[in-house]
């Protein structure tokens, strides 16, 4: 591979091409691989040393990982230090784990070869365009990971080694047809059951609750009547957007002027170019030219540059930033104007200027909506700044309210009404401005109004002074406020135990075959229904977990259903469902997974065990 790329490089077109995947290569951060000295060193497993770079790298990988998958919340948890500290643990956890894989894999002489790693680079759909490996997107996607060639082709074939370790731990592990045919009868079974159901609700309208009952379950509960803290809020939001000023002919010139390189596009060259290996082919072929042969029948026939070859010596159109040096510097002013033999980096070029394309500017006619708007825009914003600049010392100034910053903005404050955290006004839910509101240095002594915020800017060109006009702190809500929530819990409490208390009576009698029980007691049973293992309903899944019938006789328990009432439930039957094909084969994969899983947990405990790991400063929180 490392071949195929120094010989791509020995080409003009591929050398324009390579040269952008190199800059890229070098701002993605191969430094990483370099962070760290000799002695100082996160881990070392059975005398291997796991770098602090490493360490630096999988966490950062981790880090990343971590926040894309939890957005906003992942800021709120990175403040926390044993968070970042258990993450950083994890990370080391895991190179740990891999440096003990690579050894285990090297001493059970499990080794891929170099054309294991070619075929699986090459059968990597993100590196082919159009169902063919693609050398130049294979090489932008893994200098864009970090990676240069021989890394990445080693990265990967530590992935392969290890896929072909697990492949081996997981081939151990099998399911028996006989194991098999069990599992998929007990997965399967089926039930018929009945069952009475004792109405909870009905018998709490028959409860009584004292008010000393009540008081005592206040006194014991307080802690889930709390009243959330609130506050009331005061604000004044500017926006940019409702500052835009009008555009004057002058103004719209000069920004225009100012910013022609936006409207502009620069002078393109069109180029032909034929190269050869020495330099005496290159005098060759400059005497066919000026001798009158074509071109692109000599481009075709002698360039050792496959890709401008094939066009007969054409490199299209070029901009000055795609335009290699050697072309550059030939000299080259004029349309059809050729040079003579230039030495460059890849052998010896003889270049033809085909077709030069001044550059173009858009005239102000043509733009001129695009550029008021941005007049517009930048006048709003400007005038946004300074008036946050003068709300800001007004506030300041007047830290007994907002009305100097009312007098300032010329806007007037909007007041909330009272809000919890989780109860925010719209108007108010951006991140800065919850956390100024939440975090307790905008509220006074004893709960009182404290200071105005400084300003909070947010998404949009926006900005918000606020002050907290009125605050509660979390309180145990009054027990009159709660009374009746008390007495309704109370009583369903009460119901509930004295159905529980029936049906267990009741299941005892059922049990010795006295079934007039239920009709002395005003129940009756349901019809038979069957249910199945994976039914969600409460009642059906305690069920399953009654003997099954003998003697025919009912199978009798006590279950509650979806709505808090007490059931007696009777397994009649216990019957044998079925199942697909396919489900049953996914269902022995799935097991058969899961025991190789566990089978390599318990390589990785045993290899921790026998191995001898020391961790280095490294390894500490930095």
């Amino acid at each position: 591979m490392m071949d195929n790329l120094r010989a791509a490089s020995n080409h003009v077109v591929l050398k324009i091409i390579l040269g952008l995947i190199i800059v890229s290569f070098v701002l993605t951060g191969v430094g990483n691989y370099l962070i760290g000295g000799n002695n100082d060193y996160a881990a070392k497993v059975n005398g291997q040393e796991i770098s602090r770079g490493q360490l630096e790298q999988a966490f950062n990988s981790e880090r990343s990982r971590q926040q894309q998958m939890l957005g906003d919340q992942f800021s709120q948890l990175a403040s926390n230090d044993g968070f970042m500290q258990q993450m950083r643990q994890q990370a080391l956890s895991q190179l740990i784990d891999q440096a003990l894989l690579d050894s285990y894999i090297k001493e059970l002489h499990l080794s891929i070869s170099d054309d294991q790693v070619k075929q699986a680079i090459f059968n990597q759909q993100a590196f082919q365009t159009n169902g063919k490996f693609d050398n130049a997107k294979y090489l932008a996607l893994i200098g864009n990971m970090g990676f240069s060639a021989d890394q990445y082709a080693e990265a990967l074939r530590k992935q392969l080694s290890n896929q072909q370790l697990i492949n081996a731990v997981a081939n151990t592990d099998f399911t028996l047809k006989g194991e098999a045919s069990k599992l998929v009868d007990l997965v399967s079974q089926q039930r018929d059951i009945r069952q009475a159901t004792l109405d909870v609700n009905a018998l709490m309208a028959k409860q009584s609750v004292t008010d000393d009952e009540i008081s005592q379950y206040y006194q014991q509960h307080k802690t889930s009547f709390m009243a959330p803290e609130q506050f009331r809020v005061s604000y004044i939001l500017m926006d940019a957007a409702s500052m835009q000023q009008d555009a004057s002919e002058a103004d719209i010139q000069a920004w225009y002027d100012q910013h022609k390189a936006d409207y502009s596009q620069p002078q393109r060259n069109r180029y032909s170019v034929i190269q050869t290996k020495t330099e005496a082919d290159a005098n060759a072929v400059l005497a066919q030219l000026k001798g009158g042969a074509n071109f692109a029948d000599v481009a075709k026939a002698k360039s050792i540059d496959p890709i401008s070859a094939r066009k007969g010596g054409d490199m299209g159109w070029l901009e000055p930033s795609t335009t290699p040096d050697e072309l550059k510097n030939a000299g080259l002013t004029e349309k059809g104007q050729m040079s003579g033999v230039i030495k460059s980096s890849v052998g010896f070029l003889v270049v033809r200027l085909d077709d030069i394309q001044p550059e173009q500017v858009k005239p102000l006619d043509e733009v001129r909506s695009a550029v008021a708007a941005k007049v517009k825009q930048e006048k709003g914003v400007d005038a946004f700044y300074k008036l946050q600049q003068k709300v800001s010392e007004a506030a300041s100034n007047d830290n007994e309210s907002l009305a100097g910053a009312e007098q300032a903005s010329g806007l007037k404050a909007k007041e909330t009404g009272w809000f919890s955290q989780d109860t925010l006004p719209d108007a108010l839910n951006f991140d800065a401005v919850k956390q100024a509101i939440f975090n307790g240095g905008l509220v006074g002594q004893n709960g009182a109004p404290g200071n105005n915020s400084d300003i909070i800017t947010v998404d949009g060109d926006r900005a918000f002074v606020l002050r907290i006009s009125e605050h509660k702190p979390e309180a145990v809500k009054p027990l009159e406020q709660v009374k009746a929530q008390i007495t309704d819990t109370l009583k369903h409490d009460k119901a509930t135990q004295q159905a529980k208390a029936q049906a267990d009576k009741l299941l005892t009698d059922l049990k010795a075959g006295k079934l007039d029980a239920l009709t002395a007691a005003g129940l009756t049973l349901s019809a038979s229904k069957t249910v199945d293992r994976n039914a969600q309903d409460p009642v059906a899944q305690a069920a399953f977990n009654l003997p099954q019938p003998a003697d025919n006789k009912p199978s009798w328990g006590v279950s509650e259903d979806m709505q808090g009432n007490v059931v007696l439930v009777a397994v009649d039957k216990v019957k044998t469902g079925s199942m697909p094909q396919a489900q049953i084969d996914e269902m022995v994969k799935g097991v058969t997974q899961n025991n190789a899983q566990l089978t390599f947990e318990a390589l990785l405990q045993n290899l921790r065990k026998e191995a001898k790991i020391k961790y280095g400063a490294a390894a500490q929180m930095q």
